[in-house]
């Protein structure tokens, strides 16, 4: 007989294990593939391409509804494929979502019942062939009596998304073309329909105060709330001199520009679930050495990254500090390498431009996103100088040189013609292998 393949997703170790083990019991059933988070069910199930997904709904990076989300996304890449949905809450608003564009192929049920009389293998035997199977309790829940306690209207389910989504109360008027005023009102009365709502023993009014009371706290939280939408340093900035959102700042600067060799190649090679992580750990590496060195990390750009020494807050000795990230986020990455080698892995290798010189530094954008940013020459001239540090190293201008000072290997690369100027610029190569 053959069997029904599965991708099976929960970013809980022990509760994937559980469930893999009593699958594992059913002959008719064959684990193809594992997955912890939304990036790993879509990538792994586009690649394995199994009969059926079984996911949980709250996974990284937010716990929210990650696998409903990874479900629908498989559904689109892959249609028919079936999708069953495992939940620790018997809120039937999570399977509303999930059967909203229609039944056929998807199953939800909870997880403390899974081993119940194999009623999981019985849902993975129906989504397979295009049925569908809701748990008996959530369908009890679904069928009972309506309770007006607790329950939101359409336009109130949008403004706790925006609220939970950290949109501020100005940002909220704008998108629904009413004054603040009216939407703090709003807000207020939000608070109060999910707490009667919450005492009347609505678990799914509850779960929404509990969302609502959070995010209004991290919104009040401006510190916390800046640091996840701004460059680090920029938010305790802006809280300390209110005026800089509107002002262009003259500042002179060193920009740093990393850039991985090879990277097309590599990723043509390397399973995309894989790449992620070596990406992810790349980062996390680039930004640990800039941010020890004091640098302020603007933007990443796939394997790109770019970063800035004395902004948002000037510091006289920018360029030495740039320089010493330069060379131990190669010492870091180094270290990376070496334990990817052991795995197997492609290693990722630097070439690293640094340019000193002045900007202008501003929050530019619109009253919904503003994004910190560096205009000026200097800017393009740290590409320029990522471009000659072939095949790798640290190559820098002439300005960073003489700000660096002292005490560092530079050999001259003389008089180069780079792309964007007529004459040529002085660089110098770092030996840092």
């Amino acid at each position: 007989m053959e069997r029904i393949t599965v991708v099976l997703a929960d970013d809980n170790l022990i509760v994937r294990e559980g469930v893999r083990a009593l699958l594992g019991r059913d002959p008719a059933l064959e684990i193809v593939g594992l997955a912890a988070d939304y990036a790993e069910l879509v990538a792994g199930a586009t690649r394995l391409r199994p009969q059926v997904v079984v996911t949980d709904i709250r996974m990284p990076p937010t716990y929210q509804d990650e696998g409903i989300e990874a479900a629908r996304e498989v559904r689109k890449r892959l249609p028919g494929t079936g999708v069953v949905v495992l939940s620790q809450y018997d809120d039937p608003d999570y399977a509303i979502r999930l059967l909203g564009e229609g039944a056929a192929g998807y199953a939800y049920l909870l997880k403390d019942r899974v081993a119940d009389a194999g009623l999981l293998g019985r849902a993975i035997r129906e989504v397979a062939v295009g049925g569908s199977l809701i748990d008996p309790l959530i369908v009890r829940e679904l069928v009972a009596p309506a309770r007006d306690e607790g329950q939101l209207s359409p336009g109130e389910e949008d403004l706790l998304g925006q609220v939970a989504a950290g949109r501020t109360v100005k940002a909220i008027a704008v998108s629904r073309g009413e004054p603040p005023e009216a939407v703090n009102a709003a807000i207020e009365q939000l608070f109060l329909t999910l707490a009667k709502g919450a005492s009347a023993g609505r678990q799914g009014a509850l779960r929404r105060l509990r969302m609502l009371h959070t995010a209004i706290l991290r919104r009040d939280e401006q510190g916390e709330t800046l640091s996840r939408l701004l460059p680090g340093g920029l938010a305790d900035k802006l809280l300390r001199d209110r005026g800089a959102v509107d002002r262009t700042d003259r500042l002179v600067v060193t920009v740093l520009m990393s850039d991985v060799r090879g990277y097309s190649a590599i990723a043509e090679a390397t399973d995309p679930a894989v790449l992620a992580g070596q990406l992810n750990a790349h980062r996390r590496a680039m930004n640990a050495a800039i941010l020890t060195a004091g640098g302020t990390v603007m933007q990443y750009v796939g394997d790109a990254v770019m970063a800035v020494f004395g902004a948002p807050d000037p510091a006289p000795d920018h360029a030495a500090r740039a320089v010493h990230a330069a060379r131990e986020m190669h010492v870091r990455q180094r270290r990376l390498d070496a334990e990817w080698a052991a795995q197997g892995r492609s290693p990722f290798t630097l070439g690293i431009g640094l340019s000193t010189g002045e900007v202008a530094a501003a929050l530019l954008g619109s009253d919904e996103r503003v994004e910190y940013t560096l205009v000026g020459d200097t800017v393009n001239l740290a590409q320029r100088m990522q471009d000659l540090a072939r095949p790798a190293g640290v190559v820098a201008s002439d300005a960073t040189v003489r700000a660096a000072a002292g005490g560092w290997a530079w050999r001259p690369l003389g008089p180069r013609l780079v792309k964007g100027r007529a004459t040529p610029v002085t660089a110098y190569h770092l030996e840092v292998m």
